[in-house]
């Protein structure tokens, strides 16, 4: 049996290619979400949102809320754990509620002024949800305007169809 060739792993410019890429390497994903969820007795949920913003979803229960609450169940739980074995520096850092703006200065300062090789758990930890906090609000000012987009494009779309119907 021949071996398979090893997948160059960058993007694909070609259009038609990557759309059918897509579409083959969800498929495979979806399956084996589904094969884990079934052999191994796991409770699966899997997002994809496609290129041009469709949803895909799968979940082993019977909804990805229910998996999702109990997601959110259990990262409190870790939080809380975290937040006891950090130091109290980094606790009265906090970045709830922080702009974005914010948080990436906090970030920059915190590189500019320590070495990331000396840094304790409690300061890599407090690094590390500035990061994901950051992260969190970018993708959702991203997911914020490409829905104004589709809206506003999916509008102009109607608009056309109207004057187009009208003459």
């Amino acid at each position: 049996m021949p071996q398979r060739g090893k997948v160059e792993l960058k993007r694909i410019e070609d259009k038609t290619s990557r759309q059918v890429r897509f579409s083959k390497r969800r498929s495979g994903l979806f399956k084996k979400a589904f094969e884990l969820a079934l052999l191994c007795d796991a409770e699966v949920a899997l997002l994809v949102f496609s290129p041009s913003g469709r949803l895909y979803e799968y979940s082993s229960s019977s909804s990805i809320e229910e998996t999702y609450n109990r997601y959110k169940q259990f990262s409190l739980v870790g939080k809380d754990a975290n937040n006891r074995n950090t130091n109290e520096a980094a606790n009265n850092n906090s970045c709830e509620g922080s702009s974005t703006s914010d948080i990436l200065s906090i970030i920059a300062q915190w590189c500019t002024s320590r070495n990331i090789d000396q840094m304790d758990d409690g300061e890599l930890d407090r690094m590390e949800d500035l990061l994901q906090e950051a992260l969190r609000q970018v993708q959702s000012r991203k997911l914020q305007v490409s829905s104004t987009e589709r809206v506003e494009a999916a509008n102009g779309d109607q608009s056309e169809t109207n004057n187009i119907s009208i003459n």
